[in-house]
């Protein structure tokens, strides 16, 4: 698992059918506690907002979190940090 910060939408006027109704986020990673130059896209699967610190998966794994599982994603964002 991956922790970020929302920085900002992706809008997308086409998509694969089966990520249609889904929302794009932009997330810059943290790692060690600290913000990194680094960013990932990842598909929101918990309704998080700019701003919010999340949890994302990664990797093959990273469908089995939608509810289409067979979905073109490498990256969802499963939890938000309180």
């Amino acid at each position: 698992m991956l922790k970020g910060t929302i920085v900002g939408n992706i809008v997308s006027t086409r998509k694969q059918p089966s990520l249609v109704g889904s929302k794009f986020m932009e997330v810059r990673l943290i790692k060690n506690g600290r913000p990194t130059d680094e960013y990932i896209v990842a598909v929101d699967s918990v309704g998080a907002g700019i701003g919010e610190t999340v949890l994302l998966t990664t990797g093959s794994s990273a469908r089995l979190a939608l509810q289409n599982q067979n979905a073109p994603v490498d990256a969802v964002i499963v939890g938000i940090v309180d």
